[in-house]
């Protein structure tokens, strides 16, 4: 099967939704089918770039069109790359805000419209829309609206065939828009490396990644160690990856109940695949309803890490559910049982979206 994915950026280790599709694409190539990106709005660019990218081993082809291209060129090249690679599907991988800055790709529907062919079409949505929760702002609703719009004007446009996303909670929400869709797991983004360490000296807490404002770290690290006597070895933090500015709030916490720590920065693919191999329990800051299309859980779930969701209050206006696997903290209600983790890698992940579009 050819295979043209579309999604806005591609550069390495930037763009997370961009390291997802390389992954995807490479493994696909490595399954014997035919597989390309084009990022169409490629903010680490200023020339357009066609180029091979590795990932795994595997070479992937790839055109990046930076995002100051004017409409007209950009259509153009996409238009010349489509007839050249003559693509039985083409893949958008749709975030709001990776193909305009706000959040509003008016630009989207009619450009996609364009990319004429005998390709059919196939949208896998990692974001949807702002306002589908009950703490959202009120320009957050409106925003919202605007965004519902445009996603109507793309499937409407490019008479979509094939619908995924990776929760439950985003497919009940297109479903409620008479969108078709399929829940198809994201695998993380950092390879599986590494070997565990058949003896470690910590019970090991990692947090790789973004660290989102207004998680109650603080509530979760009294209450932790309050029932620390139920760990056998001494707890011990590790922050890996971006972090970001609540970093150091963190870890003046972690000071203040004396919990050892280290902060490792950004590291190799393979450095994170051992911390996280070798860890018991991994943090996600991300609310507990949007944990699911988070490449920091699917990453913690892919090196078999339990995880603890510690995050702000986000609650949907509609279509709850209890995430399997996932610990949702709450305040003096602390329960952590380590449990089996099931993996959902890379191979898995790529089987199920070629029989998710060969069904349509």
């Amino acid at each position: 099967m050819k295979i043209l994915f579309l999604c806005g950026s591609l550069e390495p280790g930037f763009d997370g939704v961009g390291d997802y599709t390389r992954r995807l694409a490479g493994e696909l190539i490595r399954k014997g089918h035919q597989a390309a990106i084009i990022a169409l709005n490629d903010n680490s660019k200023i020339v357009i770039s066609e180029e091979s990218q590795k990932c795994e081993g595997t070479a992937i082809p790839v055109l990046r069109i930076p995002a100051s291209t004017s409409s007209q060129l950009r259509l153009t090249k996409v238009t010349q790359y489509i007839a050249a690679f003559n693509p039985e599907w083409i893949s958008l991988q749709f975030v709001p805000y990776s193909f305009n800055p706000k959040g509003l790709p008016f630009w989207l529907p009619a450009f996609l419209e364009k990319l004429k062919g005998k390709h059919k079409w196939h949208i896998m949505f990692h974001e949807l829309w702002l306002g589908i929760d009950k703490e959202s702002s009120f320009k957050h609703k409106c925003i919202g609206q605007l965004q519902q719009f445009i996603i109507k004007q793309i499937i409407q446009n490019t008479k979509t065939r094939s619908v995924n996303t990776q929760n439950k909670l985003y497919q009940f929400f297109l479903q409620s828009h008479n969108i078709t869709t399929e829940v198809l797991p994201i695998c993380g983004n950092i390879p599986l490396t590494a070997v565990k360490k058949e003896v470690t000296d910590f019970t090991q807490f990692v947090l790789f990644g973004s660290i989102h404002a207004g998680a109650p770290f603080e509530n979760f690290i009294a209450d932790l160690m309050s029932s620390s006597n139920k760990f056998i070895k001494p707890i011990k933090f590790i922050f890996i990856g971006k972090n970001g500015s609540e970093l150091s709030h963190y870890t003046s916490i972690l000071e203040n109940y004396n919990i050892g720590y280290e902060v490792l920065g950004i590291q190799s693919e393979n450095a994170i695949s051992q911390v996280l191999i070798n860890s018991d329990f991994g943090i996600s800051t991300t609310p507990y309803f949007q944990t699911e299309k988070s490449g920091v859980y699917a990453a913690y779930r892919e090196h078999q890490v339990n995880t603890i969701s510690v995050s702000r209050k986000w609650t949907p206006t509609k279509g709850q559910y209890e995430i399997p696997q996932i610990i949702k903290y709450e305040k003096n209600h602390l329960n952590i049982i380590a449990a089996n983790v099931e993996v959902f890698d890379l191979h898995r992940m790529a089987l199920q979206f070629i029989n998710s579009i060969s069904k349509s």
